[in-house]
């Protein structure tokens, strides 16, 4: 799918946020265009990690990219004392961050079927720097 429909800073916002998933190996990595069907949100961004102790690192990382790059902090945060669904309110994007079996559990992936997949191209250097640019767009 091409993105040509979200705002920019939406878009940004939720690549940054699945690059820096993708960092710190978030694994099965989704975003879902929502904006024809959520009336506030444009784009969730879906990851999980295998343990609390990453689940927390992806947040943190997130936190830390989309704040570098776009001079945004998270409205809220909410479930990072359990670290089994990590929800990061952005406004216009949503960022869920699961334990493996949280996210088996709760399939938002399938609840949200109907909404369309965007694919961003992401880095694959997993050491934290990006050597490429984020902005090369989607697949």
């Amino acid at each position: 799918m091409e993105f040509t429909t979200q705002p920019a800073t939406s878009y940004l916002k939720a690549l940054e946020a699945a690059q820096a998933a993708n960092d710190k190996k978030g694994q099965d990595i989704i975003m879902l265009d929502m904006k024809d069907l959520l009336s506030l949100i444009d784009i969730f961004v879906i990851t999980s990690g295998s343990n609390t102790r990453q689940v927390r690192s992806i947040v943190e990382e997130i936190k830390e990219r989309i704040f570098k790059k776009v001079n945004m902090k998270p409205l809220s945060i909410e479930g990072l004392h359990d670290a089994g669904w990590v929800l990061m309110d952005y406004g216009d994007v949503v960022v869920h961050v699961f334990l493996e079996q949280v996210r088996n559990y709760y399939e938002l992936e399938r609840l949200w079927a109907n909404a369309p997949r965007l694919t961003p191209k992401l880095d694959t250097d997993s050491s934290g720097r990006n050597p490429t640019p984020i902005s090369s767009g989607l697949t």
